[in-house]
């Protein structure tokens, strides 16, 4: 990286802690002993001074990373005060600090306070040294504010790009998702007149510089991810993995720290970024043993890189154009590379369904957005968002852009979400007053002249339109199978996901038995995750199914281990 560059001044952001005067000190001096270095820590005893002490840290720019409440307050309660001190600083986090050893006494109010989304999560104050597990969850959740709300501290990439740019919203959205933190820069900045200075005057828009001080010219998706992993072409050329990859939402990642944990030569291929739709995702609450929620992008990254521990190779950014079976399988990358293995995972999953409407679709990256990325939220602050979807994924959408836009909607085609949502989801949602659940509604147009700026809606019950001012429009509407890639030999359903197991129709059988659980028509190609027919399509599922796979792939390798063994020679 250049000798001259100079981070960017970094404002210390804040820990509040809002406590009765007899717990103050105590509550403070806690907070102080761990995090004081890194943040301002800051004290209130009442809500009257709780709610001044935000208005002059909001009004000075001052980011406020933490409200830490007791439970009661001299003038209020934590529920009735946390609310009001999002309204001022919604992105930060909130956590209820229980006086005493136990909480049991407030449970059920607690746990309401969680699943309303008051607060992220309840502790019991420490009453000794070295509290690792309170310190544990405090330190989540800085982090989690931290990625999604803060400027980073140190930068991994440096971009120069025009404003809410579609070619710089995707290299956020892509560095976001991989955990890498970035900076942005204007093109007339310091940094960004650097950056070009070294590129050259013919430097082409977006510009990325990486930590090497290499730049990257208007990079492609595939440039990216060979500088952020590595390249397929540094594979040897003999080179034939056990087991190939090819995805890696949940199911691919489980595969790949499981075949690589049981000593499998493991490649993973993502067209994207690791995490699939989940990655996306700002907090998965219900997902195993994660009892204060994940956001999607930070668990696949840790699946990543324990992957990466025991061995397993990432190539990032060149979707998969074609699976030829054989002995080796051969997949074909985009630009042309190969990768032989022995046995093929399909864990490419599902796409959001276009919406077909070609005045919605032309302002896509202008104020139009498949899927919802977290790094587009803080693009959103004062807008008027909608959502068009009723899943989980949309939810959680919902939930998260709701910290920073003026106002979000759901769109859904249902009466409601409760046929479509999880339960603890349909609470927060219907809990948080930035959020509005339309049914029965349909989007029919859209306008704007740069960008997307009004949309036109449906009551499907009364047919009634209204045309509504809109600052961006979220689409998550059900999926598609991602199977194009495949060949005619690998048995589709109805709606082209995979067919595994007693699924396959029978004249497809290798011999008088059905493939495995989850194995294909073709011997040696296994389906996991969304892709597959028949799958629940959530996380923790696709997890248990990526793997339960790998059993079935060391059995098949072993079958033909055997089998060439048993060969005259």
């Amino acid at each position: 990286m250049s000798s001259n560059y100079r981070p960017p001044q970094r404002r210390t952001p804040a820990i509040m802690v809002i406590a009765d005067p007899e717990q103050v000190e105590h509550a403070t001096d806690e907070f102080a002993a761990r995090y004081a270095r890194d943040y301002d820590i800051r004290s209130a005893t009442s809500a009257e001074q709780a709610e001044r002490l935000t208005r002059e840290l909001v009004a000075d720019g001052e980011p406020i990373a933490m409200f830490a409440v007791t439970m009661d307050l001299p003038d209020s309660s934590f529920d009735d005060l946390v609310p009001e001190l999002r309204r001022m600083s919604p992105t930060t986090r909130a956590v209820c600090i229980v006086a005493g050893k136990w909480a049991s006494p407030y449970l059920d109010r607690l746990r309401e306070a969680v699943s309303d989304g008051v607060i992220d999560a309840y502790l019991v104050i420490p009453r000794g040294p070295r509290d690792e597990e309170f310190h544990t969850a405090i330190a989540e959740m800085l982090s989690e504010w931290g990625w999604t709300s803060a400027a980073p501290e140190a930068e991994a990439l440096q971009l120069v790009a025009r404003e809410a740019s579609p070619e710089l919203l995707r290299l956020k959205d892509i560095a976001s998702r991989m955990g890498v933190p970035f900076g942005k820069y204007p093109a007339d900045s310091e940094v960004g007149q650097q950056i070009i200075a070294q590129a050259g005057d013919d430097a082409r828009l977006p510009l990325v510089r990486t930590m090497t001080g290499e730049i990257l010219q208007d990079p492609s998706l595939a440039d990216l991810g060979e500088a952020l992993s590595a390249s397929v072409s540094e594979l040897p050329e003999d080179f034939v993995a056990d087991l190939l990859i090819v995805g890696a939402g949940p199911a691919g990642l489980a595969s790949a720290v499981y075949g690589a944990s049981e000593g499998l030569q493991t490649v993973v291929l993502e067209s994207e970024a690791t995490g699939g739709q989940a990655g996306t995702s700002s907090m998965i609450r219900n997902y195993l043993g994660f009892p204060r929620g994940i956001s999607g992008m930070r668990l696949a990254q840790r699946a990543r890189f324990q992957a990466n521990r025991f061995g397993a190779k990432f190539f990032i950014g060149r979707p998969a154009e074609r699976l030829i079976p054989g002995d080796p399988h051969t997949v074909v990358l985009e630009g042309g590379a190969t990768v032989r293995a022995r046995a093929v995972v399909v864990s490419t999953g599902a796409e959001y369904r276009r919406l077909g409407i070609d005045s919605v679709e032309q302002y896509v990256g202008r104020g139009v957005f498949y899927g919802a990325a977290m790094s587009l939220a803080q693009l959103m602050r004062g807008q008027r968002v909608y959502i068009v979807g009723g899943g989980n994924s949309a939810g959680q959408a919902a939930v998260h852009l709701s910290r920073f836009a003026a106002q979000v909607t759901m769109l859904v085609r249902r009466r409601d979400l409760s046929e479509t949502m999880s339960e603890y989801l349909i609470r927060e949602v219907t809990a948080n007053s930035r959020i509005e659940v339309r049914g029965n509604t349909e989007v029919v147009d859209a306008g704007g002249e740069d960008r997307l700026s009004w949309l036109l809606l449906r009551d499907a019950a009364t047919g009634r339109e209204q045309r509504v001012r809109a600052g961006a429009l979220m689409l998550l509407l059900g999926a598609d199978a991602c199977t194009t890639w495949l060949p005619q030999q690998i048995a589709l359903d109805e709606r082209d996901f995979v067919t595994t197991g007693r699924d396959v129709p029978q004249p497809l059988w290798s011999g008088e038995l059905p493939p495995q659980s989850l194995g294909t028509s073709v011997p040696g190609v296994f389906a996991v995750g969304d892709v597959r027919s028949g799958s629940m399509k959530r996380v923790a599922s696709a997890s248990g199914e990526g793997a339960s796979v790998v059993p079935l792939v060391h059995a098949y390798l072993e079958e033909c281990a055997t089998q060439r063994s048993a060969e005259p020679v």
